[in-house]
């Protein structure tokens, strides 16, 4: 069989930049490089020499696509290292924003990115051609999220109203309310999002992946709980780092993350819905039963199908706390005392996985250090694994058939490697 090598300049219906490289030798994949060239942002070094109050700005232009999960993770982190708990109707405030952002996040790459693989389309533009109805429910249900991130934190993208200790500001409960009408018919659309991409034609392909995700004693995770796998680990999230490492990869700006000691291992929706499917509400939990979804997925292309059931999970929640919402008498929460050196840590549930924050800060209030480890740098490893699992399947495939074949396999989890859109360029390479 000829040795080859497939090189994809840039991959298509990702969020960012990102190629590929393929080696083959005898018909069996001898390197996969799943590489990440957008020039590197120095976000934690620019964190350096500021207020800790400044952090869930800053992080939050990491992504204009998870902005909210960079704030979580950066004010748990630092209110850990201040002595700080946000309760009551503070947190329930932040669980809702949290929703906001799974069910814009999830329904932008349901609709957009994803679909179009299974519906034999190269894009949702031309997609939209044939399937109106299906691609404006996805911007319906992508619309209901932002609304929320909107009312919440001030605007859609990069939230403003976010702080250390809870918001700057909170809505009355009249203010909150009116975002029902909108959730109440994003759940009909999400139960509807549930059984479309149930139904679509899947590849038969199973993955031996150590599922990791945050695991809460009553509810579905998104800012608490202890880190869990699905191999028998049970830490304390702030002690990420005793677990879990990352390396440096020469073909990549991204560092990879591994377990210690271990290989690699795979976060988000997958791996929270297999550690926490006894958490979902009720209504949600009857179309999962309905559908017949199995407690723990591991084909990846099947991963539609649970990132729409957290997008219903999340319509459910967010109308739950709509609800009971009842407004704080102030909208944060102050530091006990004066400032003192300390460090914090913290993980919280990026819709693509956990995503970890760590600070140091010093007695003037500035952050001496900082250290984020994002979802994508965390899967990245695991991605490869796919490719060369599923070059390996079918080596016989011409350039053509395997480039599409392994740019599908990607898209399945979603990597946001930033927040643009890139067509495809292939050039092959035969030895």
């Amino acid at each position: 069989m000829t040795d080859r090598t497939i090189a994809v300049d840039y991959l298509a219906r990702v969020e960012g930049e990102g190629s590929l490289r393929l080696r083959l030798e005898g018909g069996k994949a001898k390197e996969v490089e799943l590489r990440i060239f957008e020039p590197p942002r120095f976000f934690e070094a620019l964190l350096r020499g500021r207020s800790y109050l400044e952090a869930p700005d800053i992080t939050a232009r990491i992504c204009g696509i998870c902005p909210v999960a960079y704030q979580m993770s950066a004010c748990h982190a630092l209110e850990r290292a201040l002595g700080l708990r946000v309760v009551g109707p503070l947190r329930d405030l932040r669980r809702l924003l949290y929703c906001g952002e799974w069910i814009e996040s999830h329904a932008l790459h349901i609709y957009l990115l994803h679909a179009p693989d299974f519906l034999g389309y190269p894009d949702a533009i031309r997609m939209a051609k044939d399937h109106r109805a299906t691609v404006e429910t996805g911007l319906a249900l992508k619309q209901a999220g932002n609304a929320i991130l909107e009312l919440l934190g001030g605007r859609e993208i990069h939230p403003i109203n976010v702080r250390v200790g809870g918001f700057y500001r909170v809505p009355p409960r009249e203010e909150l309310e009116t975002l029902l009408p909108t959730l109440e018919a994003a759940l009909g659309a999400a139960e509807r999002t549930v059984r479309f991409a149930s139904g679509l034609p899947f590849p038969r392909v199973e993955e031996a992946y150590e599922f990791v995700a945050l695991r809460h004693p009553e509810e579905y995770p998104m800012n608490e709980g202890e880190l869990v796998s699905s191999e028998g680990l049970v830490l304390p999230q702030e002690r990420f780092e005793e677990a879990f490492e990352e390396v440096q990869v020469p073909y990549s700006h991204a560092l990879q993350a591994r377990r210690r000691g271990g290989g690699a291992y795979l976060v988000g929706p997958l791996a929270r819905f297999a550690l926490n499917h006894d958490r979902l509400p009720p209504k949600t939990r009857r179309v999962v039963e309905e559908i017949g979804l199995e407690p723990v997925v591991r084909n990846p292309y099947r991963s539609i199908v649970v990132r729409a059931v957290e997008v219903m999970l999340a319509c459910e929640e967010a109308i739950r706390l709509i609800r009971g919402y009842a407004p704080p008498e102030r909208p944060h929460v102050d530091p006990p005392g004066e400032l003192a050196g300390a460090s914090g840590a913290a993980v919280t549930e990026a819709p693509r996985g956990i995503l970890f924050h760590r600070y140091e800060i010093g007695n003037d209030g500035l952050i001496r250090a900082a250290r984020i480890v994002p979802p994508t740098s965390q899967n990245q490893a695991r991605i490869e694994e796919d490719l060369r699992h599923l070059v390996d399947a079918r080596p016989d495939r011409t350039d053509r058939e395997l480039t599409d074949a392994c740019e599908r396999a990607i898209r399945n989890h979603d990597p946001c490697i930033s927040c643009a859109t890139h067509f495809l360029r292939l050039e092959v390479e035969r030895a």
